[in-house]
């Protein structure tokens, strides 16, 4: 069960005295609440591709070293490539029943609508139920624009002038002011109409092509209700229990919950301490608590492992008038998009499986959602893939055989540059975490990019450091005081045991690193694999978007009926 954009400074469990998580905090009690528990990137894309293919997302073409650091469009062809394998197609290998209920973001078509090259039933799930897509402003009228607003302002005004060109043009021929050829006029209002063409239909309708619902290939809902989604997902994912509890399931449910849009539910609207934001992570924990529920009718709960995180840190720079809309990363630095500071990577990690995981245990050890990946497929059975990994089997801390995980190395990425590096050496409890570079803040001071909402990665947004910050997140887990020479006896070994770990690590990332030279963690780093988030690969062609009826009159309605409280 994955939250989007959920902060770990929002749950319980985790700190929060204030937003009422009792249900989150009862996975917790009954099983095993990880601390250190990393996302593999600071946003959804590929923070979710690294998790469902337990590998980092620049082996799948979807680390950007730009401005787009996710896909925006449906209508792309961007998207996780076929060639790579899930989780859930290595489940599914092995006779499970496997389904994805709600959020997917990692594309649907390449080359033709309809060829589903990165659909959630081509990567292994046998039923999909939910939103291709993800929640964003522009799903709700009057919530703003999440899309290339700027762009999108640029070819407004581009239109705005090429209707006043046209009109000037006009008058002077018939005021007889000037002769103006009929071919002038024809060819100004052919481009006035291109450049309306290029900002209306595919910025101006994203709601229609982005804000839908399939089920499995077929659309569904378009534009979707957001009024009954909640309640849809729900039912939609218990269903699914209900329908394998006599098989091997494996379900994912992905939340739309809490990204923005907020939902306005009525059974949850006003009831929190932490206005609409608040009231949308207690509705994530009814919807938890019914879902523990349903493992437990069923009678499933002794052979059943249930997993809750987010999919990176919270959004705090996303506020309006009413309010924080984004979520609270406790006492951890930065944010959603910001690299790798704490705040966007740090995630709750609950595993619950009475009688086989211990109860009430806590491990800090580090631990990463790539970690996922290889302990299904060790508790599935399956045999060892001769593909690169960069989890690891989480058994043995799950159940306690040992408080330290594999994990003696991570490293953060801020789209497809490295950022930072984590250490935990051997036999310390200290982590290291060495930053190469910082996005930089705006207004300078602040602690996010207020200005523009999202930090980058590249450029003149970031701000590199030779030699490189390094905190102790064992003794400074918010990454407050940073180490030098003269504080930290081990400053040095630190510096060159993350430098030939970055050498080692670019070498599986290339196969034409030189292994002789000093490597360069600030450079773009890429298997050869096609970038999947270039501007080719994220704009919207009209023939690979998924439609309901004949394109482009796309449109229809789920029937459906109101059942949460």
């Amino acid at each position: 069960m994955m939250v989007d954009d959920l902060g770990i400074g929002d749950i319980g469990c985790y700190g929060n005295d204030t937003i009422r998580t009792p249900n989150i905090d009862r996975l917790a009690a009954e099983g095993v609440k990880l601390t250190q528990h990393i996302a593999a990137a600071p946003l959804c894309t590929p923070s979710r591709a690294a998790f469902h293919t337990g590998r980092y997302a620049l082996r799948s073409g979807l680390g950007s070293t730009g401005r787009v650091q996710v896909l925006l469009f449906l209508g792309g062809s961007g998207g996780l490539p076929p060639t790579e394998t899930t989780f859930a197609k290595r489940l599914q290998e092995h006779g499970y029943t496997t389904g994805l209920v709600g959020k997917w973001h990692l594309g649907v078509n390449c080359e033709l609508r309809g060829d589903h090259c990165h659909h959630p039933n081509t990567h292994g799930f046998s039923y999909f139920y939910g939103l291709p897509f993800t929640l964003f402003n522009d799903c709700r009228p009057g919530e703003g624009k999440d899309v290339l607003a700027d762009l999108q302002n640029t070819l407004w005004q581009l239109t705005l002038l090429g209707a006043l060109a046209l009109l000037s043009l006009v008058c002077v021929r018939v005021c007889g002011l000037l002769e103006v050829s009929v071919s002038v006029i024809v060819a100004v209002t052919f481009l006035s109409l291109l450049a309306f063409s290029v900002w209306f239909v595919p910025f101006e309708l994203l709601m229609t092509w982005n804000c839908i619902i399939m089920r499995n290939q077929e659309v569904v809902e378009q534009p979707m209700d957001l009024d009954t989604l909640s309640q849809r997902l729900l039912g939609e994912a218990q269903g699914f229990i209900e329908r394998n509890a006599d098989r091997p399931f494996l379900l994912f449910l992905s939340l739309a919950h809490v990204h923005t849009p907020l939902f306005s539910s009525p059974g949850f609207v006003g009831k929190s301490r932490h206005g609409l934001y608040g009231d949308n992570v207690e509705e994530v924990d009814y919807m938890i608590g019914r879902m523990t529920e349903t493992v437990d009718r069923l009678g499933l709960a002794n052979n059943t492992m249930m997993y809750f995180t987010s999919d990176h840190g919270g959004h705090i720079e996303d506020a309006d008038e009413r309010g924080q809309k984004g979520g609270w990363n406790g006492i951890y630095k930065g944010g959603k998009a910001m690299g790798g500071w704490e705040g966007g990577i740090r995630v709750p990690g609950i595993f619950r499986w009475p009688g086989r995981l211990p109860a009430g245990r806590v491990f800090d050890t580090p631990t990463s959602l790539m970690d996922l990946y290889p302990t299904l497929t060790h508790l599935a059975g399956a045999t060892h893939s001769d593909r690169l990994l960069d989890g690891y089997d989480l058994m043995p801390v799950l159940e306690g055989r040992t408080e330290r995980s594999q994990h003696e190395f991570m490293f953060h990425y801020c789209g497809a540059y490295l950022n930072a590096v984590r250490w935990h050496p051997p036999g310390s409890e200290s982590v290291y975490k060495v930053h190469f570079f910082t996005p930089n803040f705006s207004p300078p001071g602040a602690g996010g990019c207020y200005d523009t909402k999202v930090c980058s990665c590249h450029g003149s947004y970031v701000t590199h450091h030779s030699p490189p910050i390094v905190f102790d997140l064992h003794t400074d887990p918010s990454e407050s005081r940073p180490l030098t020479p003269d504080t930290e006896p081990r400053y040095q070994e630190v510096l060159q045991q993350t430098a030939r770990a970055v050498e080692q690590h670019r070498a599986t990332l290339t196969h034409s690193h030189p292994s002789h030279t000093q490597p360069d963690p600030h450079s773009p780093q890429s298997e050869p694999v096609l970038n999947q988030l270039s501007w080719e690969k994220i704009l919207w062609r009209p023939w690979l978007q998924p439609c309901c009826g004949t394109f482009p009159f796309c449109g229809c309605t789920e029937n459906t009926t109101s059942t949460l409280a």
